[in-house]
């Protein structure tokens, strides 16, 4: 998954002005960003809490919670990006997850 640029396009609400993207070198870095994502958000509702505990229930939730999310990743082979769903970023997110943790 190392050196396959990845894009996540995403709307956070219904309104269509929230519209935005994040871009990364590799799948692994875009997974990074999501859950940093959420982390920020979490920081943000709990301000005083200096530590921070979630499980992927919750990132699941944050996930699902969103208008739309989206991922197009770039395949070598075809010279393209492949478009990719909600559900195979959360996947992704259970694999990566599982993978650090078994670290």
């Amino acid at each position: 998954m190392a050196g396959r640029h990845t894009i996540i396009l995403m709307q956070p609400s219904q309104n269509r002005a929230s519209r935005t993207f994040m871009d990364y070198n590799s799948i692994n870095h875009a997974l990074d960003g999501l859950c940093g994502l959420y982390e920020r958000k979490i920081r943000d509702i709990n301000p005083m809490v200096p530590n921070i505990t979630y499980d992927i229930t919750d990132l699941y939730n944050f996930i699902d919670g969103l208008a739309d999310i989206s991922a197009l990743v770039y395949d070598h082979s075809i010279q393209a990006f492949l478009p990719y769903d909600r559900q195979w970023i959360k996947q992704k997110l259970f694999q990566h997850l599982k993978k650090l943790a078994q670290r």
